[in-house]
C-alpha cells in the first residue's frame, strides 16, 4: 500500500501546513468556529470549497494559493536553501549576526545567587522570631 498522497488532495496540504505551523486540530478548529472532527474531516477531503479555502488560509496564516501550491519538495528546498544562504552571509561577515549579548549560564547563576540570598534572609528573620518568644 502506498502512503504517497495526490499532488492535489487540498485536506493533505492544509494538514501539512497545520503540522508545520505546529497547530493542532483542535486549535484550527477553534479558530475557523467549528470541531476538531469537522477539520479532520475537511482534511481528508480531496477538495474543499472556495470560501472555506480562504476561512483555513485566513487561520493558518497563510494564503489561497500557497495552500494550493503547497508541496514537501518546496518547502524542503526553501529551507535548505534559507540555511545555506544564511550560514554563507553570517560566514562572511557581510551582515551583522545576532547573538545573545549576554551568557545564560551567569544570568542562570545570578538568579540562583539571589534565591540563595532570599533564603538566608528568611533563615535570619526566622532566627529572630524564635528568640523574641
Amino acid at each position: 500500500m502506498s502512503t504517497a498522497t495526490k499532488p492535489n488532495h487540498i485536506g493533505r496540504k492544509i494538514s501539512r501546513i497545520r503540522e508545520l505551523k505546529d497547530m493542532k486540530q483542535e486549535a484550527l478548529a477553534q479558530a475557523l468556529g467549528t470541531n476538531q472532527q469537522a477539520v479532520s474531516i475537511m482534511e481528508n477531503s480531496e477538495t474543499i470549497e472556495d470560501e472555506k479555502l480562504v476561512e483555513v488560509a485566513k487561520a493558518l496564516g497563510v494564503t489561497v494559493e500557497a495552500i494550493k501550491n503547497f508541496s514537501e519538495e518546496a518547502v524542503f528546498n526553501y529551507f535548505n536553501n534559507y540555511y545555506d544562504t544564511k550560514d554563507s552571509v553570517f560566514n562572511s561577515g557581510s551582515h551583522a549576526t545576532n547573538h545573545c549579548n549576554f551568557n545564560p549560564l551567569d544570568k542562570v547563576v545570578e538568579l540562583f545567587e539571589r534565591l540563595v540570598q532570599s533564603e538566608k534572609e528568611k533563615v535570619e528573620y526566622l532566627e529572630k522570631l524564635l528568640k523574641e518568644k
